[in-house]
């Protein structure tokens, strides 16, 4: 069971089906985790300010107020986790989703037990400590990830990261000089083992926006033709 503190991880599921919300969650309750359902947009965003959740379950589609605007509004006040759920399973609407600061995506028709256990995942790295034999702190100029208070700063200013975003930049400033194939990076820092690379690719795109000075010619996070990605620290190296 995840949990934050002593109390239960709180889950706020909107989804306008109430099949689809009463399945989730029960999956989830028998988690031991603790869930509010919302409808639409709108009661999504009430349930929110309200509840406080550690993670949100959201529908792209919604009446009211679509899933991305939902995202965003909510990310603009709070650190919270999003997995978002997409009815057609396009691409565009997978990148869609994780370019509006969503940690994760399910492909609609999913299975219960499979969002559970992506649940769980973004949970853990959410609130997991920084294990002892990893440096808690990484500094590279006018960067510094602070691991265990899950903090980045650039240039002082503390960066809105989401929870993927923070835990792929911390894993890659803590391995600087290698370069990671993208299942690499998702087994690591996703812990999946299979999956859309997509999805790398567009949290790369979302870090490069954050901590770049120039994101179009990236000198930190830079591209390895036919390989991947390497973290190049103190701004040099290829680009």
């Amino acid at each position: 069971m995840s949990a934050v503190s002593e109390r239960p991880a709180r889950v706020l599921v909107v989804d306008d089906d109430p099949t689809v919300s009463d399945v989730v969650a029960r999956y989830l309750h028998r988690d031991g985790l603790d869930v509010r359902l919302a409808a639409d947009g709108p009661g999504a965003l009430r349930e929110f300010a309200d509840y406080r959740p550690d993670l949100v379950v959201l529908d792209l589609m919604l009446p009211g107020l679509d899933g991305i605007e939902v995202c965003r509004r909510m990310r603009a006040g709070a650190d919270v986790a999003v997995i978002m759920l997409t009815a057609l399973g396009e691409e565009s609407d997978r990148v869609l989703g994780l370019a509006t600061g969503a940690d994760d995506y399910v492909t609609k028709p999913f299975s219960p037990r499979e969002l559970a256990l992506r649940v769980q995942s973004v949970l853990r790295r959410s609130y997991r400590p920084v294990p002892p034999a990893q440096p808690e702190v990484v500094r590279d100029g006018d960067l510094v990830v602070d691991t265990a208070a899950r903090i980045a700063t650039l240039g002082g200013q503390r960066l809105n990261l989401t929870v993927r975003e923070f835990d792929l930049l911390a894993f890659l400033a803590r391995n600087p000089g290698t370069a990671y194939r993208r299942e690499e990076l998702l087994a690591q820092v996703w812990g999946w083992t299979f999956g859309d690379h997509s999805t790398v690719t567009v949290h790369v795109r979302r870090l490069r926006e954050k901590v770049e000075h120039d994101p179009a010619q990236p000198h930190r996070i830079v591209t390895v033709w036919g390989v991947g990605y390497r973290y190049q620290p103190d701004g040099g190296g290829a680009r």
